[in-house]
């Protein structure tokens, strides 16, 4: 009994190790064409090895999809606090456009578009990801100083602008003109002014 356990938590170790290693190579990857035996490979192990940790190619990109959004959380969580809800909108968007949390923006912007038909297991996940990532967001405004009552739909605007903003910035000629830099500034004003409560719902 005791042997039968302590095997099950090592094979849960295992898959969470290679959940871990396998998102280091969607990041870098992409989703779109991937493979379990290149994969598996990168990974030092085999596809065979892959499936008997993971129930199949969608329970594994599911692992990965969770695992990167994890991170993205943490990252958030991370980040320095800000004096204000405009200036905590310029924090992220400089966060989300390099390093770690750019990586794992432009997975969930991968997923989206895969899941957009419905198609699974992109579209449960993002879903599911989404969620987690608007009540770490709204919870990180809060700590800015944004009144609980209307940081879920601040949290709301700020996520769609700026997933569109991501989505667009691969495609600029000039990534930091000043058109872009204006969208953000409008953006933190908007945001800011939903939490200073001048700004209406219709």
């Amino acid at each position: 009994m005791v042997d039968g356990a302590a095997a099950e938590g090592a094979s849960r170790d295992r898959r969470g190790e290679l959940a871990e290693a396998a998102t280091d190579y969607v990041l870098e990857h992409g989703l779109i064409g991937l493979s379990l035996r290149p994969l598996a490979a990168a990974l030092g192990t085999s596809d065979r090895m892959l499936l008997y940790h993971f129930a199949g190619k969608d329970d594994l990109v599911a692992s990965v999809l969770g695992t990167s959004n994890e991170r993205s959380i943490a990252h958030l969580r991370l980040l320095p606090g800000a004096a204000s809800v405009r200036e905590a909108v310029l924090v992220l968007w400089a966060a989300s456009t390099e390093g770690q949390l750019e990586r794992c923006q432009r997975l969930y912007l991968e997923a989206a578009a895969l899941g957009v038909f419905g198609r699974e297991p992109y579209a449960g996940m993002v879903r599911r990801s989404n969620q987690a990532w608007l009540s770490a967001l709204a919870a990180w405004l809060v700590a800015a100083g944004c009144p609980e009552a209307v940081a879920g739909r601040a949290a709301n605007l700020l996520d769609v602008a700026m997933m569109g903003m991501l989505l667009d910035l691969p495609l600029e000629v000039e990534p930091n003109a000043a058109p872009l830099a204006q969208s953000v500034a409008d953006l933190a004003d908007a945001v800011a002014a939903i939490a200073a409560g001048t700004q209406g719902s219709r």
